[in-house]
């Protein structure tokens, strides 16, 4: 006969030496507040019907691990803690319950005998089907007693819990790194292995985890699930809806502890701790470069290659990243919403602000360890720092001219085209780099940002500058050699 309560029983708590299902069967009296069945017959126990909010109300004494149904925790006695007795005969994974190894073999066949009613989606087991249906019902029975946050699942209230705690009970063997869950665990480690056991259909991309898979799929299919609530952008994966809605509310749920900024997500805040710690976990394969974060490696590793997937649909230009693409419009555009708080000069992006407001400022971080020559930027000191090297590995395959940087190359290679993507916005005339612009716009401005600190003369370029210290030298040895 089923039996169908919500008890919790209590001769289950007894010493080792007791037998616990027995203390159970001597039970006479056990109502269920659900549906007061009382009956129980050792010989014919079934599994349990769990009601709603009990996810797992037997727990064997020996090794304290909870049950769903008194048939596992008769099966708990019956095998010695640690043994696993049922084998997979196709990848050897070992089970302790035979109800686990027929669970498994389902992901071999692919079978899925349970339908959700709603919208058509298949399981393997009953359990997960309960679970995604509160999908569709938005119930979420599992709350947290410090946050109050509600969860569908037992197990994401635990992960969730570790949060508050700082709990990290699963450490990586080869690096050392600790995690909430052993299924993070289980992925990291497949970053030192390389393994990569997911593979898309299409496309044949391989992933270090599921959930990375049926992220990727989605590019194919081109859905979009989750709609943001404010604006209605739509997103392929609540995560990233839900970091959206934080730009819209302002929210930064996570802190840093050592200089205290705050952050929208948690994988935000591990980036910015790296530059704390120093850590620098991913490397190229080509030239061993570190670099704190995985698209910052993915951006290196396209230097690499030749391969350039982003093209300008005005011009046809071709571009190594999204990023290069959404600058290189702005030139026909003309777009520069970024505006200097002190001289009003406009930019199109964010760096090249930071960069023009180095020179209000007069600093210089960046120190060549050669010569002892300053630097605004950490650009600006590895292009001076290759004058002492030597070094040019840019080379012009028109006319082998080689240069130090790939920018002063493309520049190089307007000269062959007769490119000139810079355009004067008073007079028109056309320029081959942005640099040359800018000092022609100075003519329209009469701004003379450049003083020479003798006779506080000002010029339109450093160029100018430059030749006229040349004119302070030649008097100073003149004057010297008429005094003598």
């Amino acid at each position: 006969m089923n039996i169908c309560c919500g008890s919790h029983f209590y001769g289950y708590h007894l010493s080792k030496q007791e037998d616990p299902f027995k203390e159970v069967m001597k039970s006479s009296k056990l109502n269920s507040d659900v549906c007061r069945k009382t009956n129980i017959n050792g010989s014919n126990i079934k599994q349990c019907n769990i009601h709603e909010g009990d996810d797992k109300p037997y727990s064997y004494v020996t090794c304290g691990k909870e049950s769903v149904t008194l048939v596992n925790v008769k099966q708990q006695k019956r095998i010695p803690h640690g043994k696993k007795l049922y084998r997979c005969e196709i990848c050897s994974k070992q089970f302790r319950f035979n109800s686990g190894l027929k669970n498994h073999e389902q992901i071999h066949t692919g079978e899925k005998p349970y339908t959700c009613e709603t919208c058509g989606k298949n399981f393997r087991i009953s359990h997960f089907l309960k679970c995604h249906e509160r999908i569709h019902t938005g119930e979420k029975p599992y709350s947290c007693n410090i946050c109050g946050k509600q969860f569908r699942r037992s197990t994401d209230l635990k992960k969730h819990e570790r949060i508050h705690s700082e709990e990290k009970p699963y450490r990586c063997l080869t690096c050392g790194k600790e995690f909430r869950i052993n299924c993070d665990l289980k992925k990291h480690q497949r970053i030192h292995t390389g393994e990569k056991l997911y593979i898309c259909d299409v496309c044949g991309k391989q992933l270090r985890s599921n959930s990375s898979l049926k992220k990727h799929e989605q590019i194919h299919t081109g859905e979009k699930p989750y709609n943001c609530a404010i604006c209605d952008k739509q997103f392929r994966t609540n995560n990233g809806k839900t970091y959206h809605e934080r730009i819209h509310t302002g929210e930064k749920p996570y802190c840093c502890r050592v200089c205290g900024k705050y952050f929208r997500s948690t994988s935000d805040l591990k980036t910015h701790q790296r530059k704390h710690t120093g850590e620098k976990r991913y490397c190229c394969a080509v030239c061993e470069k570190r670099f704190r974060t995985s698209i910052e490696l993915k951006r290196h590793e396209i230097r690499h290659t030749e391969e350039k997937p982003y093209c300008c649909d005005i011009c046809g230009k071709d571009f190594k990243t999204n990023a290069e693409l959404k600058r290189h419009k702005k030139i026909h555009t003309g777009d520069k919403p970024y505006s200097c708080d002190i001289c009003g000069k406009q930019f199109g992006t964010t760096g090249n602000l930071k960069k023009h407001k180095q020179i209000h400022s007069g600093e210089k971080s960046y120190c060549c360890g050669v010569c002892g020559k300053y630097f605004q930027t950490i650009n600006g000191l590895k292009i001076h720092e290759k004058i002492h090297t030597g070094k040019k590995p840019y080379c012009c395959d028109v006319c082998g001219k080689d240069f130090r940087t790939n920018q002063e190359l493309k520049i190089h290679q307007r000269i062959h085209t007769g490119e000139k993507p810079y355009s004067c916005d008073v007079c028109g005339k056309q320029f081959r780099s942005n640099s040359s612009l800018t000092k022609h716009e100075r003519i329209h401005t009469v701004v003379k940002p450049y003083t020479c600190v003798v006779c506080s003369k000002q010029f339109r370029t450093d160029d100018d500058l430059r030749y006229h210290k040349g004119t302070h030298t030649v008097r100073t040895l003149t004057a010297l050699h008429a005094l003598q």
